[in-house]
């Protein structure tokens, strides 16, 4: 009689989840004083850079076989044009989920928030140590963020059983959503690289998650830090 063995299994995605890829569009124009960026519905709505074309490129290159069903951007121009290379190499047309876009940074739209940062303003400060962004004047709160990106993913994930889909998004909605997944501080997923890659599964009744932060299609020269929001 043969020695009976149990060897460790891989993971599988289980039946009807939806294996969802969060990708954080590639750098956007830089922000200057006298520049603000044009506003969609009150928010940054920047450019890619010249090194967000390429962070597009290698996306693109990375996930063309990765048996992708669908497409989605935000109402947000960066992650349409991080869109763009994937989608023609597929064939696909991005659809636009609303609800995935940027938090909303309130007075410090429009480049602001990057020169906050720079500054090392104590509301920075503040915001990491109460972990909300509602410090800054006017912007959103995590409830609200929460809610919204929540309800997103899990109607992304009905409507995608069993499937593979990209999401091309942002830094503060891949924070939270990891947050959301894992219980962790509201902040504590705070700074994806631009154009890493992000995995989750979602099934009825939880989320996995599979990686974070995925830049080795970026190579060193690309992710060396993450940059600030917008």
């Amino acid at each position: 009689m043969s020695e009976v063995e149990y060897r460790q299994s891989r993971f599988s995605v289980p039946a009807g989840a939806a294996d969802v890829l969060l990708i954080r569009h590639g750098e956007s124009a830089p922000a200057h004083p006298d520049r603000p960026f044009p506003l969609v519905d009150g928010q940054g709505d920047p450019d890619l850079a010249p090194q967000g074309r390429e962070h597009a490129e290698r996306v693109a290159q990375r996930l063309a076989g990765a048996g992708l069903d669908a497409i989605y951007v935000t109402t947000l121009r960066r992650t349409v044009q991080t869109a763009a290379p994937l989608a023609a190499r597929l064939g696909l047309t991005p659809q636009v989920e609303p609800d995935l876009r940027e938090v909303h940074l309130g007075e410090w739209e429009g480049g602001l928030f990057r020169q906050k940062v720079a500054a090392n303003d104590p509301v920075i400060h503040r915001m990491h140590a109460e972990q909300r962004w509602d410090v800054i004047p006017g912007a959103e709160s995590a409830e609200a963020l929460s809610t919204r990106v929540r309800g997103a993913i899990e109607r992304l994930a009905t409507a995608h059983p069993d499937q593979r889909i990209a999401v091309f998004t942002h830094g503060g909605v891949i924070g939270q959503v990891m947050a959301l997944a894992t219980g962790s501080r509201p902040l504590a997923f705070l700074g994806a690289d631009n154009g890493s890659i992000t995995r989750i599964v979602v099934t009825a009744d939880r989320w996995i998650v599979r990686g974070f932060n995925d830049a080795a299609h970026l190579g060193a020269d690309f992710a060396a830090e993450a940059a600030a929001l917008s």
